[in-house]
């Protein structure tokens, strides 16, 4: 009848639950969702609004890192996609959207990479 002895053991069993007991149980879930909300959906939904106001705000000369690691600087922006040169006088085509980050061209240069 009952799958372990603590289980037979209990007082009352699950008829003599209080609705105070039960609103509690059932009172976690608000909680964890609102907890998943704001740990995880949100911040997402915020990094995707940077990276699309960043996106949009691309022009000419702007330096633009790719979803796959190239680094290459804008030559030409269309609606949907981007002119960008890899090397100097090879240009590919790019959708807008595979633009992983945003250098503006005044962006300082790593500590590592000084010119002497």
């Amino acid at each position: 009848m009952f799958s372990t002895p603590a289980m037979a053991q209990t007082v009352g069993g699950a008829a003599a639950s209080s609705p105070q007991d039960m609103l509690l149980q059932f009172g976690f879930i608000p909680v964890l969702f609102a907890l998943f909300y704001f740990l995880m959906i949100r911040p997402q939904q915020q990094r995707t609004k940077q990276h699309q106001a960043a996106i949009s705000a691309v022009k000419r000369n702007d330096t633009v890192v790719l979803s796959n690691g190239m680094i290459g600087k804008v030559v030409r922006v269309e609606d949907a996609e981007l002119g960008v040169e890899i090397a100097q006088g090879v240009t590919v085509k790019v959708v807008k959207s595979m633009v992983a980050e945003v250098r503006t061209r005044g962006a300082p240069a790593a500590a590592n990479d000084a010119k002497a």
